[in-house]
């Protein structure tokens, strides 16, 4: 068996090209999602989350002279986690329908 055939064999075995497309597709889903959050949700958050100003992500509490826990920029990441994970679940529900996914 040639080298271009075990190659071929091994592209169709462990579907390497539909791994490319959806790797593909999830990376433009990304910077989709991404921007939702960022220019479209986050704006109407941060008037909620701003009770110290609008600098709320740059909020740290600081312990001694050594140590400043940078928690505004945590909870922020949190929060686009969050949506983030909210916005993929409700496009996987919409494309999948009512189906529930087993394991097989």
């Amino acid at each position: 068996m040639g080298i271009i055939t075990e190659f071929k064999a091994f592209l169709d075995e462990y579907k390497v090209m539909g791994l490319a497309v959806a790797f593909i597709i999830g990376a433009a889903l990304t910077a989709l999602v991404t921007s939702l959050v960022n220019d479209i949700l986050m704006p109407l958050i941060n008037p909620i989350l701003s009770a110290t100003g609008s600098e709320w992500r740059n909020a740290t509490l600081d312990i001694g002279t050594q140590i400043s826990v940078k928690y505004g920029s945590f909870l922020g990441q949190l929060i686009n986690f969050l949506i983030i994970a909210f916005v993929v679940f409700l496009i996987a529900k919409f494309i999948m329908g009512e189906k529930k996914v087993t394991k097989k």
